[in-house]
Parts: C-alpha cells; sequence; structure tokens
C-alpha cells in the first residue's frame, strides 16, 4: 500500500451506488411500453446483477417461472432466455451485433438493455445509476497523496463511461470491456510502471475477480461486492465506501514511518550500550534498560497507530470540500 503508483476502479457498485432505476423505456413500432417490460423481466427474471433488480422494481409485477425455459448467460454481453415460446435476447450493443440484429441507438445517457424477441429488435431499456457521494473526494485524495494516475475500467456503453470519468476527473477511462480485457488494461500498466510501483484495483463483482487476483494489491466491496470477489481480494471494505482506499493508504504510510522510528531506536540505543559496555562504562540497569526498556518504549511507540482513526475520518468525510 506504501508503493501504490496507480489506482484502478471498476464502476458500478464501486464508484456508484449500484442502485439503478429505470429512466427510459424506448420500444420499437410493433411493442408497447408494458410488453417490452414484460419481456425484459421475463429475461432478467434469474439474474441478481442490479440492473436485473432496477427492471424488476419498474415492473412491478410476478412472472411465472414455468413460462421461462433455457435460461443462458452469455458473459459480458448479457442474457438468452425463452419466454412463452419466444427466443429472448437482452443486453449491450455488443450482443445485438453479435447477433446481427439492427438495433436502434437512442440519446439519452445510461446503462442500455437492448431487447430483441425472435432475432427481432424489440426496443431498448435505459438505466441509470448514481455516482457514491465520496468517490469525488477519494479520486482528489489519492492525486494529493502522490498517486500517478487514476483508471476507471468498465463494461458499460463508452459514454456512460466517459461521463462518470469526467465527473470524477478519473485520468483514464476504458469502457465496454469485458473480464479478459480488464486484465489486459492491467497487464498494460504493469508493462509500464516502475520495479517499485504497486497497481491496486478495487471492485465489487464476480467479473472482477479475475483482476482482484492480477493486481498487486486487490480491494473488495464488503456490502456490495460477491463471495468471489471478496475471497480474490487482499483487502476488504465492509462499507462499501471507496474513501477507504486512500484512508488504507494512510495507515499504511503512517504505519511504515513508526516501524522504522522502532528499528532505528532500537539498533541505536543497543549500538551506545554496547560501546559503553566494551569500555566498561555500562553497568547492569543500564544494560537491562537496552533490552527491556527499549522495548517496551518500542511498543508504546507502535500503540500510535490506533490514533490515525480520527484523521482517516476527516479524510472520508463525503462534506469536506479538502483533505484536511
Amino acid at each position: 500500500m506504501n508503493d501504490v503508483a496507480y489506482v484502478v476502479f471498476d464502476k458500478t457498485g464501486t464508484l456508484t451506488k449500484g442502485s439503478f432505476n429505470v429512466t427510459g423505456i424506448h420500444p420499437s413500432e410493433k411493442w408497447s411500453r408494458d410488453r417490452l417490460l414484460e419481456y425484459a423481466v421475463a429475461a432478467e427474471l434469474h439474474s441478481s446483477h442490479p440492473i436485473a433488480e432496477s427492471i424488476r422494481r419498474a415492473y412491478g409485477k410476478s412472472i411465472k417461472e414455468e413460462e421461462l425455459a433455457g435460461y443462458e448467460e452469455l458473459a459480458g454481453h448479457g442474457i438468452r432466455t425463452a419466454f412463452r415460446g419466444h427466443e429472448i435476447l437482452a443486453g449491450n450493443a455488443r450482443l445485438m451485433e453479435k447477433e446481427r440484429i439492427s438495433f436502434e441507438q437512442p440519446a439519452e445517457s445510461g446503462t442500455i438493455v437492448f431487447i430483441a424477441v425472435d432475432q427481432a429488435y424489440a426496443g431498448c431499456i435505459i438505466i441509470s445509476d448514481e455516482v457514491k457521494e465520496d468517490a469525488a473526494l477519494t479520486v482528489r485524495t489519492l492525486k494529493q497523496l502522490g498517486v500517478k494516475q487514476t483508471v476507471m475500467l468498465t463494461g458499460d456503453a463508452r459514454s456512460v463511461g466517459e461521463s462518470v470519468g469526467k465527473q470524477l476527473d478519473i485520468d483514464e477511462v476504458h469502457a465496454e470491456l469485458l473480464p479478459q480485457h480488464k486484465v489486459e488494461e492491467i497487464e498494460k500498466l504493469e508493462a509500464r510502471k516502475k520495479a517499485k510501483e504497486k497497481i491496486l484495483f478495487v471492485g465489487d463483482g464476480l467479473n472482477d475477480t479475475p483482476v482482484l487476483s492480477r493486481a498487486d494489491v486487490g480491494v473488495a466491496m464488503g456490502g456490495l461486492g460477491s463471495d468471489a470477489a471478496i475471497e480474490a481480494a487482499d483487502i476488504v471494505i465492509m462499507t462499501d465506501e471507496p474513501s477507504k482506499v486512500p484512508a488504507a493508504m494512510q495507515i499504511a504510510r503512517h504505519t511504515r514511518r513508526i516501524v522504522w522510528q522502532n528499528i532505528l531506536f532500537a539498533l541505536g540505543i543497543k549500538a551506545v550500550f554496547l560501546l559503553l559496555g566494551a569500555f566498561g562504562l555500562a553497568t547492569m540497569w543500564e544494560a537491562v534498560f537496552s533490552d527491556v526498556g527499549v522495548t517496551v518504549l518500542a511498543v508504546l511507540n507502535a500503540l500510535r497507530v490506533l490514533r490515525i482513526k480520527d484523521t482517516i475520518a476527516l479524510h472520508a468525510s463525503p462534506l469536506s470540500g479538502k483533505v484536511q
């Protein structure tokens, strides 16, 4: 944590709250809004993703599971299933392009779920997320701590990723990424960093697990995060606050300073008493102090690590306009 030079963030659930809401429903000519939403709910019925939950919440009705068949998750693309004898594809633009289905790109910004039924475009649903209160403060604090570059990796549309990146003043944004592409971006950072510099990645989802393992330091969100992400991470943030990342870096730096103080103090005192003992100038009590006394003082000095909590609270406060 002391040598972190690059901090890489996932977007959904990490920098944003992951509490999505449906903000737009755009059916094609042959479809109504209610029917499009019904088929979207059918496709997302078994998904635990926040986007799926927002679609189900917007529909507000139940669907019989026996009407579904052949549920399949397409990694990095979306979902394929059958509902009332009709094949449904629900996912991003890459899914439509992969299936060679012509679709309409809406002008609104947000996460877009495209729906196709029986290989014909049915419409799209736009879902918006909200940036966490302390996300901007996190990025500012990291830069003040000397982090060389902040990066955001997301599978969302480029327009959504760039919008969040601009809002938070993130140096580099890579959007429309599959899980393997996120690993590739980490490897690119590995190639250009110096030997002692470290890369820290912050994520929460199952798709982030390979990146959490690949980065030098993996940080997972403990509340919203998947079990796989938490298991793969080196650090778990139980409050899901990204501001805990610079807080952890400050704790690490404070701890290292105290460790070096104790090492230099202990070795210095022992060197002095060894010299005094060699010339017959050290008494037994002075020798006891140089051993047990120095140990006690080192322990008391180490206890100062506990005092950093109040300092970190000031840094992590979303109401603060600057770092204290």
